[in-house]
């Protein structure tokens, strides 16, 4: 059972530090997709509210532990102060005198967002001993811990992991909502439960493959992985990506699938090109007939019905990586048809975050119509393959 922040008692004047998913895209210093930060609001909200003085852990990117001015929480702290009724600051270190300063002049109801944990090399650090003296830098400057990222709960780090283990902690209402929508697709899934996975690799989803061939009845391929199953089938895939090393790991997945009665459905047609561009010219191609000089870009418009049917035939859906390169217009048909599927459906759907999370957005498609669109690319998947998220785990009573 995870502890909610209810479990906190009153929160008046107490300082909260909140762990927030704040790892938006940026182009020339403006934020593109402020999912992230929506996400986050009734969280911060709430404390707000209760009249806490919040204070914010984020990461941006991956600075690697140096400090980098490319990677700063900067547009995040100004787009967030748009976003909420209350005054947003950002502190210019994450543990240093500015931190401090920043928190001790904090009053009821105001927000201090620290800058990039992850300018400190300790945060992402596999030494016990090195995260466990950030945490306890950290635990000055709070009197509780909520953690609210979700995209960051399958990390061990010091802002998601140690501190939870300093403070008394609680989950936020991300969390709270993530983990129960996720859980109906992992525990106890209304059937015919149907998985969509896609993305560029094979060797990305093999714990979430072998882990679904004994859980889902419909398991539906797409994306750059799945032409090393079309591979595996003994099919000539031209210059499509391929994981030759995964070869015959795919070829044990598809006859387990059989000896399981899982439906296992690839692509019967490609969108095929010459080469990887958003101006390349497509061409459709049976999936059996994919020319030496071409490269599949997306599944074709027979896959697309196909899979629109399978989906429609589930009562409950998950989905996890882009059918083709979506971010090309010309290769989005295919994850636009599985997004188009979900959202008219009546299925329980479940759109794990990063890409498809972003698919949804950039295609256009009304959020509300999907039932839970995951803030947690990683995290969700790792929950699909059943694995124990540690930044849930110490949040258990």
């Amino acid at each position: 059972m995870l502890r909610t922040i209810d479990s906190l008692g009153d929160l008046k004047g107490k300082r909260v530090l909140v762990r927030s998913d704040f790892n938006v895209p940026l182009k020339d210093g403006e934020i593109t997709d402020d999912g992230r930060i929506r996400a986050a609001l009734p969280t911060l909200t709430q404390l707000v509210d209760a009249g806490a003085k919040v204070i914010i852990m984020a990461h941006l990117g991956r600075p690697k532990g140096q400090v980098n001015p490319d990677y700063s929480l900067a547009p995040v702290a100004k787009r967030l102060g748009e976003l909420i009724d209350a005054k947003v600051s950002l502190a210019e270190d994450t543990v240093g005198e500015s931190a401090r300063e920043g928190v001790s002049k904090l009053n009821e109801g105001e927000i201090l967002l620290l800058e990039n944990v992850r300018f400190d090399p300790r945060e992402t650090s596999k030494d016990d001993a090195e995260r466990e003296a950030m945490a306890n830098e950290l635990a000055e400057l709070g009197d509780a811990f909520v953690s609210d990222g979700f995209g960051v709960v399958h990390r061990k780090q010091t802002s998601v992991y140690d501190i939870a283990k300093k403070l008394p902690s609680a989950s936020g209402l991300l969390v709270l909502k993530e983990i129960e929508s996720l859980s109906k697709v992992t525990d106890n899934p209304e059937r015919p439960y149907a998985v969509v996975l896609g993305g560029s690799k094979v060797s990305d989803k093999l714990g979430v493959i072998a882990n679904l061939l004994s859980k889902a009845n419909i398991l539906l391929i797409g994306g750059g992985m799945a032409f090393t199953f079309l591979k595996a089938k003994g099919y000539e895939v031209g210059k499509s990506l391929l994981e030759e090393d995964q070869i015959e790991a795919v070829k044990g997945y598809l006859k387990e699938a059989a000896d399981k009665g899982v439906d296992l459905v690839l692509p019967v047609d490609v969108v095929v090109a010459p080469e990887f561009d958003k101006d390349a010219t497509p061409t459709v191609v049976e999936a059996d007939a994919i020319p030496d000089d071409q490269m599949g870009l997306d599944i074709g418009p027979k896959s697309q019905e196909l899979y629109a049917k399978k989906i429609a035939e589930a009562k409950t859906v998950a989905w996890n990586g882009p059918m083709g390169v979506f971010e090309f217009p010309n290769f989005a048909g295919g994850t636009r048809a599985v997004a188009q599927a979900l959202s008219s459906g009546d299925a329980f759907s479940v759109v794990g975050g990063g890409d498809s999370a972003a698919a949804v957005r950039q295609l256009g498609f009304d959020e509300a119509t999907f039932s839970h669109i995951s803030t947690g690319g990683g995290a969700s998947l790792e929950l699909l393959e059943g694995k124990t998220l540690p930044g849930i785990a110490v949040l258990e009573d």
